[in-house]
């Protein structure tokens, strides 16, 4: 067995993987669930998945081929509005970490369901690949997976986090006066 392989043997990868598949079958699972419990649940899951793809080892592809894609189009879009009924008015967030905002004096809308859809995909992409229990394979998923959070999904994630916590713990207009007077 090459050098390179036996990464994907290391702890934080097997507690990746786990956290990863964990993420996936709540994605899964999330259709019509209650907003508050999705929310409350992606604010835990979340962060845990940045953390345990940040400790993961250094992986460089060793194989010649690009390893199959899962994720169609048809599951992306499922996914993706499912996502978008639960949140419903607390799906669009502004996104200041766009690379367009520098050229642009308006904020870009962004979708806490397309970015979660897009999160997702990479990681379903990798989990479908590694269930598959070759080696090199699964070594070039881990080390694409680790080159689309630095370039893509790891930001999203964080974007997504921020928007999340705001839809959880922000307080609406209608919410102003509610509880502060009983308080007094």
């Amino acid at each position: 067995m090459k050098k390179e392989s036996q990464v994907i043997f290391d702890r934080n990868v097997v507690e990746f993987v786990t956290v990863a598949a964990e993420f996936c079958k709540f994605m899964e699972q999330a259709e019509g669930a209650k907003r508050s419990a999705f929310i409350d649940t992606s604010l835990k899951i979340l962060p845990l998945l940045y953390l345990k793809t940040s400790m993961l080892p250094e992986c460089k592809t060793i194989g010649d081929e690009a390893p199959e894609t899962f994720v169609t189009e048809e599951t992306y879009e499922i996914l993706r509005m499912n996502l978008a009924a639960i949140l419903a008015e607390k799906d669009d967030y502004m996104d200041v970490f766009v690379s367009d905002m520098k050229y642009s004096d308006q904020p870009i809308t962004k979708f806490i369901s397309e970015d979660l859809a897009d999160i997702y995909q990479d990681i379903k992409d990798f989990i479908f690949v590694f269930q598959l229990g070759l080696n090199e394979t699964m070594n070039d998923s881990l080390a694409i997976c680790q080159e689309n959070f630095r370039l893509h999904w790891g930001q999203k994630l964080v974007n997504t986090l921020r928007a999340l916590h705001d839809a959880k713990y922000a307080q609406g207009e209608d919410d102003d006066d509610c509880d502060c007077e009983e308080n007094i």
